[in-house]
């Protein structure tokens, strides 16, 4: 799925190997390789992260001839949409929670449960 040189996510290259991997094929070889700032954050799956770097009219113009989507993964995208972060409370696992109230304690018990003579 790769070509020579070409450079792809950690993410991305696990992926492919094991999907490789899998189908009985042989797995692709990789360096890391360390981007300076400016080229590793519009290296970026999010052209909208990209775009608000550095460069912004030719990252958003090649995103839209090319027709990508952005998903909003990221911490930046999102901050950018002005979306809550997915990250904390703001992670769709949190936002939907029961919260169940126990009843409240007597005097007596927290004095027990503080050790307080």
């Amino acid at each position: 799925d790769f070509l020579i040189d070409e450079n792809v996510s950690r993410r991305q290259f696990e992926a492919a190997n094991q999907k490789a991997m899998e189908a009985g094929g042989r797995p692709a070889v990789a360096e890391d390789l360390l981007l300076g700032i400016t080229k590793a954050s519009l290296s970026t799956e999010s052209f909208i992260a990209g775009a608000s770097f550095q460069e912004t009219t030719k990252v958003l113009t090649e995103a839209s001839i090319q027709g990508k989507v952005d998903n909003l993964v990221g911490l930046k995208e999102n901050v950018i949409m002005g979306r809550l972060i997915p990250a904390g409370t703001g992670l769709k696992n949190y936002r939907f929670l029961d919260l169940v109230l126990e009843p409240e304690a007597t005097a007596e018990e927290l004095t027990e449960a503080l050790n307080i003579d």
